[in-house]
């Protein structure tokens, strides 16, 4: 295993370095990169996942290009409008309801994205389950204008029933991720009729197959987004994307964009707004240059023996 530190561009998801554990397999290598928070039992899915990769176990694409959008943090509106620019996207997925931001931060943010992007370009966001219910209506009626017309809103509010609640009162399309990748049971989305699109991330949800299995039992219009990886772990995240059988919407792949460096000597980053599908070369040098200390590779290494000892424990109780 190689543990690798990597600087961000701005803050996301409220950290500035991205760590992640690359794992060596008969294919290539595999990304595990659950965030640091996260226990073992959540972790383990991303395990699964990179072990998939390694091996080489992506089922045969469909298509050859995954169109993507550029995703826009919670920055003021000159920076959202150079995100934009700079990102070579078509769509963008724009976050909103940031803690200790308000609704006229997030419309003056969408406002320079739409400035951006011109008329033609589509334009999403994404509240992480940061509404309540009644936040949530008042706030997409208000960025819907804002925006010129939103594409969808993800995850306004944080459990189902509050998301079929919101689907209900507001006209825009809305989309389910925290309510399918940490819900026991992910298929309660499409039970309440609490989301229009089903947005699948590959490492907290199993891997490709896995994905591939949900998408196909969920029965809703899939985007395949990422989990802040470097170009080892979205290109898993590509694999899923290329071998849906349909792909209606831009996906929330180019994030990489977000990175200082990557572990590859071709990063995945868009071109016309799409990614190419295929497992990129990880470069040992690149690997060596952005190493994690020693602390942290110690403090991963205690992470997977961890997830391993769970895996001993329920292999155990199975019957």
């Amino acid at each position: 295993m190689r543990v690798v530190s990597i600087p961000m561009t701005t803050r996301f998801r409220g950290i500035i370095v991205r760590e992640a554990a690359l794992l060596p397999g008969e294919a290539g290598w595999g990304e595990w990169s659950p965030f640091l928070e996260y226990p073992p039992d959540v972790a383990e899915p991303w395990l699964r996942c990179a072990e998939e990769a390694a091996a080489g176990d992506w089922p045969a694409p469909v298509r050859d290009r995954v169109p993507v959008n550029v995703t826009v943090p919670a920055v003021d509106p000159e920076r959202a409008h150079g995100i934009v620019l700079a990102g070579g996207c078509r769509t963008a997925k724009v976050k909103v309801a940031e803690p200790g931001q308000t609704t006229a931060d997030d419309e003056a943010r969408l406002e320079a994205v739409r400035d951006a992007l011109g008329p033609d370009g589509r334009i999403r966001v994404d509240a992480n389950g940061g509404w309540s219910v009644d936040d949530a209506v008042r706030a997409i009626g208000r960025l819907d204008r804002a925006a010129g017309g939103l594409e969808y809103a993800e995850q306004p509010v944080a459990t189902v029933e509050e998301l079929a609640l919101v689907r209900r009162r507001v006209s825009v399309p809305i989309a389910a991720d925290e309510s399918i990748r940490r819900a026991e049971d992910p298929y309660r989305v499409r039970d309440l009729e609490a989301a229009d699109i089903a947005v699948l991330k590959v490492q907290p949800l199993g891997g490709v197959r896995a994905c591939l299995e949900i998408a196909e039992r969920i029965g809703l219009p899939v985007v395949v987004s990422s989990a802040l990886e470097t170009s080892v772990g979205i290109a898993a995240g590509v694999a899923l994307a290329a071998a849906l059988p349909e792909l209606p919407y831009a996906c929330g792949l180019a994030t990489v964009q977000l990175l200082t460096g990557d572990v590859v000597g071709a990063s995945l980053l868009p071109v016309d707004g799409a990614l190419p599908v295929g497992r990129p070369e990880v470069r040992t040098d690149r690997v060596e240059a952005l190493a994690a200390d020693p602390e942290r590779v110690a403090h991963w290494e205690a992470r997977l023996a961890e997830v391993r000892a769970l895996r001993a424990v329920r292999k155990d109780q199975r019957p």
